[in-house]
């Protein structure tokens, strides 16, 4: 019964978080009717200046890092949130029901990081004088940008592939202005004509994703401390909280797209952590036998793997994919994959012990 009673505490905090909280608010109001309407433009600059935030902070973060001892545990980071956003392509996107969109964007999310569930991992290691490295903090964007890049490409593959299977072959040449046959495979099969790299330009131009990379390049290459520190670490957490607010509304008005499969995400939200954590786990045990990372960095980067992000990933998602449920992508990785990551630190704990000693 303690378990029991542990996860019901942990879920009641998260309810409280702002993150959560927020995103509830926003429900509370659409269902109530409420006229609140946050204009487009507003909504654009908001998400502009989240991601150049996370953008810069994670850039200083690996500019202040020893890069020769962070190379192999990056490459696992990268490697852990491709790998989590291609099981969610398989497993939770291929569900019966689960729109293909809505799980990608789910895995996109459990391939993210939660700054704050790795907080609470080196909180528990402080507390139990176990060692990790300095570094620990700059591995979080390797495993973010991946899982997030990912998930935002295969989603945009689906679309493409999509959108030219609707297209008949006779029609295709009629809109390509040409009459030959041979025009009209590589409109149909978008792929084999380069539809691939258009896909990957579109993604990387996207304003979401430029805006997060043109503040990892800023903070990585100039020195923008100081205006890190006093403008976007003041409005981070209030900016935030009003775009959480506008995907609850948004979230609310399509909760009934997600009321007929809501089991499989609450399956994917429960199992998810556990089985990313594992995959986190390995890598660095890998990190561990080849480049000697330590026992605390091997159990962090499984709390990485194993959370689910609440700060990059929604607005990311929002403004790259916003076809998607964020009812859906939002609800299991905040509602469920945060407590389920937060409780599985123990686990990782006691598997360094055993496999590795302190």
């Amino acid at each position: 019964m303690d378990i029991v009673f542990t996860i019901a505490a942990t879920i009641i905090d998260q309810l409280q978080k702002p993150t959560l909280a927020f995103l509830i608010g926003g429900m509370l109001l659409a269902s109530l009717g409420s006229k609140l309407e946050v204009p487009e433009p507003v909504y654009k600059f908001v998400v502009m200046l989240l991601l150049l935030k996370v953008g810069l902070g994670a850039g200083i973060s690996v500019r202040d890092s020893d890069l020769t001892a962070l190379v192999v545990p990056a490459i696992c980071a990268v490697v852990v949130g491709i790998a989590i956003v291609l099981l969610g392509s398989q497993t939770l996107a291929r569900f019966r029901g689960v729109s293909r969109l809505d799980g990608l964007a789910t895995g996109g999310l459990f391939g993210a990081v939660s700054a704050s569930t790795l907080a609470a991992g080196m909180a528990i290691l402080d507390d139990e004088q176990i060692f990790y490295e300095g570094f620990i903090g700059a591995l979080y964007p390797f495993m973010d940008i991946a899982a997030l890049v990912t998930a935002i490409v295969l989603a945009k593959v689906s679309l493409a592939r999509r959108a030219n299977s609707t297209i008949p072959s006779g029609d295709t040449a009629i809109l390509a202005g040409q009459g030959s046959p041979k025009l009209q495979a590589p409109q149909v099969d978008g792929l084999e004509s380069g539809l691939l790299k258009g896909i990957f330009v579109d993604t990387f131009r996207s304003p979401a994703i430029s805006a997060l990379l043109i503040g990892l390049a800023i903070g990585l290459f100039a020195e923008p401390d100081s205006v890190y520190k006093s403008f976007y670490e003041p409005l981070f957490r209030g900016l935030l909280s009003i775009l959480m607010l506008i995907m609850g509304m948004e979230a609310w008005a399509r909760l009934s797209e997600l009321r007929k499969v809501a089991h499989a995400y609450i399956l994917y939200g429960l199992m998810a952590p556990l089985v990313h954590g594992a995959l986190g786990f390995g890598a660095g045990m890998i990190a561990h036998e080849v480049a000697g990372f330590s026992a605390g960095g091997v159990i962090l980067l499984a709390v990485m793997a194993a959370s689910s992000s609440d700060i990059s990933g929604p607005p990311t998602m929002r403004a790259a994919l916003p076809e998607a449920n964020a009812s859906a992508y939002v609800g299991t990785s905040t509602g469920l994959g945060t407590p389920v990551a937060i409780l599985s630190i123990p686990l990782w704990i006691a598997l360094a012990e055993m496999l590795i000693g302190f």
